[in-house]
């Protein structure tokens, strides 16, 4: 079997791969659950590839995160549920119908997006799936059927925690200014003392992350992403400890014999020559 740039190739390919004795033993016992993690690793490879701006890795990336869709896709036309062709008949009817001012008719195209018009789409959207939903025997809603149940629970946990509070905050659940935030971080902070003071565990995991949602909430209504900032923080810690770890070396250390003392002062060092 040969390369190609036809995606019919790649198709084939992973249906040999998943064929029970002839195919890969390994691909064949996967399932949606065992898959699910490594598709979630490779939307961050291609994110990654992305900020370090390396073209040659994106290609590779978004083939490995094409990969991805077609196995699920397998899956699910071994099930008899869909194959790929109709995932992709999905989303080209779903593009379309969300852009009627790119692909609607005349009076449609002149009008333009207007305001309101993507959410009433979304809305009908819904509609129909719910109602096919039922049609099959099946419950109206895949998850709990609560206002804030439809957010993905793969999300990273601080994305998540923001789409919550965003959510939330369209009805009016949502204070009106920083202040009070302010005082519910110092609030969550004071009960983290008080359960790590009791040498509770589970009970100093619970406010622990009370306070990270609070944290988060408090980047909300400072204008600040905290999945960003945090990513920001990561790399500066990086770098700085890089710096630490090429001045112990340079002393003809090791991380492993340096003292805490001294790495403290390579990191003093460090932060304004990085910043």
């Amino acid at each position: 079997m040969q390369p190609s740039k036809d995606i019919s190739r790649l198709i084939e390919i992973m249906a040999a791969l998943r064929t029970p004795l002839t195919g890969c033993p390994w691909d064949v016992e996967q399932t949606f659950a065992s898959i699910a993690p490594y598709t979630i690793e490779e939307a961050y490879e291609v994110a990654d590839a992305i900020a370090r701006g390396d073209m040659d890795d994106l290609r590779d990336e978004l083939g490995d995160l094409l990969l991805q869709v077609v196995y699920h896709a397998r899956m699910a036309e071994e099930a008899g549920d869909f194959a790929f062709g109709d995932v992709v008949e999905a989303v080209t009817r779903k593009m379309i119908r969300r852009h009627p001012h790119v692909f609607g008719d005349e009076t449609a195209r002149g009008a333009g997006m207007a305001k309101g018009v993507w959410e009433k789409i979304k809305a009908g959207e819904k509609a129909e799936k719910r109602a096919a939903r039922l049609a099959r025997g099946l419950p109206a809603e895949d998850h709990g059927g609560g206002y804030l149940d439809g957010l993905p629970v793969a999300l990273p946990a601080l994305t998540r925690a923001l789409k919550l509070q965003q959510k939330a905050a369209q009805v009016g659940f949502d204070w009106g200014a920083v202040g009070p935030v302010l005082d519910k971080m110092e609030e969550e902070i004071a009960e983290l003392r008080e359960a790590i003071a009791a040498a509770d565990r589970a009970a100093s995991e619970d406010e622990f992350g009370d306070l990270l949602f609070v944290v988060v909430n408090l980047g909300r209504h400072l204008g600040l992403d905290a999945e960003k900032a945090l990513s920001g923080t990561n790399e500066k810690f990086r770098s700085r400890f890089h710096f630490v770890e090429k001045a112990v070396l340079a002393e003809g250390k090791s991380l492993e014999t340096a003292t805490l003392d001294e790495m403290e002062a390579h990191w003093q060092r460090a932060k304004p020559a990085i910043g």
